[in-house]
């Protein structure tokens, strides 16, 4: 930055977090340091009758406005930049790419506290380690309280220092044990250890080596990397091989997982492996723990982040590796606000800055297996499971015209007996949470819906309640119809939480454990129920979504996917991909020890090509076959969209508003982009509103953007605009 003539007034043009595509000019504090004003650090600004907090994006002597138009900052609050040059470039072009306010997305890449002007300072961590009392004692001298025996039994075998925040366990223990000089609390601000490793790597097979080498060659340049390897192939000791070699380097590596069910089961792999400092960053903390893992990234303390869609922003002081783990998941594409891909733009910031991006998945998404044909990906293959473990069985169990008994067919019950006979673990998927999707009256035929939705009150019997899964609204379960008086109401459909009880009575005295959102809702219950599953304390698992992804249950030989078909016909041409994920990655659950697995697939569609090509082949083929056919459909991978949705009380204003945008369309001059719609969305009424749709589509990307940049400006000043709700969202991972 030039040093301005000190006669000229300073400027600051800031980012705010408000929905306008604008940037603001301020004038810099008089008496404040030429050197402390810098981008990317936050300042407090008027903004008409409120105070707001801003990022300083570039600091000048011009602006538009006259220097008695401007206001003036009325606090700096960082000495230091928060978001350095690269940071600030990276979402800039997030801003330009998905044609979203760049205040908001500057917003996105800050932690909540930071967001509220709160202090950019690292807390001192506080950490326990045994004393040399601690390491000596008998353990049977605290046979009285098997609490204090069990955690420093736990310290023992970690043999480090813990972090405070790692510590779930009972806080009167660890009181007692540092009563007793047999544990030592200390505050710190560096990093828990010099050593890189506390674990020796595991023997690599031959592919797994190949694998880590060629990552390791790359280190210190941009080269996207996608890892296809079975579920079992050892694609986490490959991350850990690598990320060992980055830690050689002293550079930090940022991985994400799509899921937060993940990060606990991944933590504790790295933490028994890794000794340097390493932090987490999702939903499920609170904002002060986020926002000290987020400085110690920034601030180069911490070497290893743990996190889901919304840490990959999160800047890096000394950077060398981004990991993606499930790559192909639709979790890592924000849906809401600023509609980002974690993936896409990993890509972008690995390109900026420098580095590999790892992509790892047994199921590729097709965008990426595109890449690597097309060679702008590099494609590694693991073949085979890692050890002694062997591919699992699929089978397909036709239920057409089966006796079934709440959604389990007599056939896949007596191979649950056998299973569980030999001492070994059963999983059921089923992707519904629930007692049952809807109650219907026997009588008149009256279904529960929800008001403000096209979807049917899915029944939650423990709780008595029917609930929207869309909007979140619920009513009490009533034994009466509501239009005939009747009391005959019946559950239609099933539900995970009606199979539990079905489950409970079909194999009394075997412990049956539910994985689903609903009953991992309160904290730290989740890793109570995989640690149970591990333990071997659980017989039959059943869950959701949450189950198909990254779970290593050895035990477990039985995997069963209890409703396929409703994947199958679909109006979502994504659909099949996400099927064929699906039924690869639960599979991948069954057999990952040295037990063989099996996996049965009930459906009334067994002749389905897709269903036939994943039992006799691979998901490979299915990808080959799926790809042409996208090609021959003209979709995506091979064109580009982007999805405008408006939404309002009553059909008429969106559709009037997507006609007004069709007619700003056709009236600009540019390169020819397909125009779908407006029609109405696959549900056309979500929480009392009316939605509808319009699909911009071009096999150029380069056209579509040309569009998107001409259209927004203009789509805002529509009269119609002011009636509506909409959104703009680039890349739609699904059309509803």
């Amino acid at each position: 930055m030039h040093n301005p003539d000190a006669s000229a007034a300073l400027i600051l043009e800031v980012a705010l977090a408000v929905p306008l595509a604008q940037r603001f000019d301020y004038l810099a504090p008089v008496d404040y340091p030429l050197s402390g004003l810098l981008p990317g650090i936050r300042v407090k600004v008027p903004f008409g009758r409120q105070e707001k907090i801003a990022v300083v994006l570039a600091v000048k002597t011009d602006s538009e406005f006259g220097p008695e138009r401007l206001k003036p900052v009325l606090a700096v609050l960082d000495r230091q930049p928060l978001l350095s040059a690269q940071d600030l470039e990276l979402l800039l072009w997030a801003s330009r790419y998905y044609h979203h306010p760049v205040g908001e997305v500057l917003t996105a890449a800050l932690p909540v506290l930071l967001r509220q002007g709160r202090s950019a300072q690292l807390a001192q961590e506080v950490v326990y380690e045994l004393t040399d009392s601690g390491w000596q004692i008998d353990l049977q001298q605290l046979q009285r309280s098997l609490r204090q025996q069990a955690l420093l039994h736990w310290f023992r075998m970690q043999a480090r220092r813990i972090a405070a925040d790692e510590l779930h366990e009972d806080k009167a223990a660890l009181k007692a044990l540092l009563a007793k000089g047999l544990l030592q609390q200390q505050s710190v601000t560096e990093p828990h250890s010099s050593a890189i490793s506390s674990q020796p790597p595991l023997l690599a097979n031959p592919q797994q080596r190949q694998a880590i080498d060629t990552i390791i060659s790359q280190l210190g340049t941009f080269q996207p990397i996608l890892l296809e390897g079975v579920t079992g192939s050892g694609k986490t000791e490959v991350y850990m091989q690598v990320i060992a070699a980055v830690l050689q380097r002293n550079q930090q590596v940022l991985v994400l997982l799509p899921e937060i069910s993940l990060t606990p089961q991944l933590e504790q792999r790295f933490r028994q492996r890794f000794a340097v400092s390493m932090v987490s960053y999702h939903s499920k903390l609170t904002d002060k723990q986020r926002l000290q893992a987020w400085l110690q990234m920034q601030q180069g303390r911490a070497a290893i982040m743990l996190g889901t869609r919304s840490a990959l922003f999160t800047p890096m002081r000394r950077p060398g590796l981004l990991i993606l783990d499930e790559e192909h998941d639709s979790a890592f594409k924000q849906q809401d606000g600023f509609r980002f891909s974690a993936r896409d733009v990993a890509i972008a910031r690995a390109q900026k800055l420098k580095l590999p991006v790892l992509l790892g998945t047994a199921t590729p998404s097709l965008e990426s297996l595109l890449n690597v044909q097309r060679r702008r990906y590099q494609g590694l293959y693991l073949p085979g499971r890692a050890g002694k473990a062997v591919a699992p069985r699929l089978q397909l169990l036709d239920i057409r015209n089966k006796r079934m008994q709440g959604g389990l067919s007599e056939q896949l019950i007596s191979v649950m007996r056998q299973t569980l006979a030999q001492g070994q673990q059963v999983l059921l998927f089923l992707n519904r949470r629930g007692y049952a999707p809807v109650q219907i009256c026997h009588g008149c035929g009256w279904v529960s819906r929800c008001s403000r939705c096209d979807a049917n009150l899915v029944i939650h019997a423990a709780e008595q309640m029917l609930r929207c899964h869309h909007c979140g609204f619920e009513q009490r379960l009533t034994a009466q119809c509501p239009v005939c008086n009747g009391s005959q109401l019946h559950a239609l459909g099933m539900g995970t939480e009606r199979i539990e009880l079905l489950l409970t009575s079909l194999f009394p005295g075997k412990t049956v454990v539910r994985l689903d959102r609903d009953s991992t809702q309160r904290k730290g219950r989740l890793e109570d129920y995989l640690q149970q599953i591990n333990n071997g304390e659980a017989d039959i698992i059943l869950g959701t979504q949450m189950l198909a992804k990254g779970h290593h249950f050895p035990d477990v030989t039985l995997v069963a996917l209890l409703d396929v078909d409703s994947g199958l016909f679909s109006i979502d041409y994504r659909s099949p991909e996400k099927l064929a994920q699906l039924i690869v990655q639960v599979a991948g659950r069954a057999g990952r020890a040295e037990k063989p697995g099996q996996v049965l697939l009930q459906t009334r569609h067994p002749e389905h090509p897709l269903l036939q090509t994943l039992i006799h082949q691979d998901y490979r083929a299915f990808a080959v076959q799926a790809l042409y056919e996208r090609q021959q459909a003209q979709l995506p991978p091979y064109t580009h969209q982007a999805l405008l949705r408006a939404q309002a009380h009553t059909p008429q204003l969106p559709q009037q508003f997507l006609a007004a945008v069709v007619e700003q369309i056709q009236s600009l001059p540019l390169p020819p982009v397909t125009v779908l719609g407006p029609v109405s969305a696959p549900m056309a009424k979500r929480a009392g509103q009316f939605r509808y749709q319009l699909l911009l589509q071009s096999s150029q990307r380069q056209h579509l953007h040309q569009l998107l940049d001409s259209l927004l400006p203009q789509l805002v000043a529509l009269k119609q605009a002011k009636a509506v709700r909409w959104s703009l969202d680039v890349d739609p991972q699904d059309l509803y």
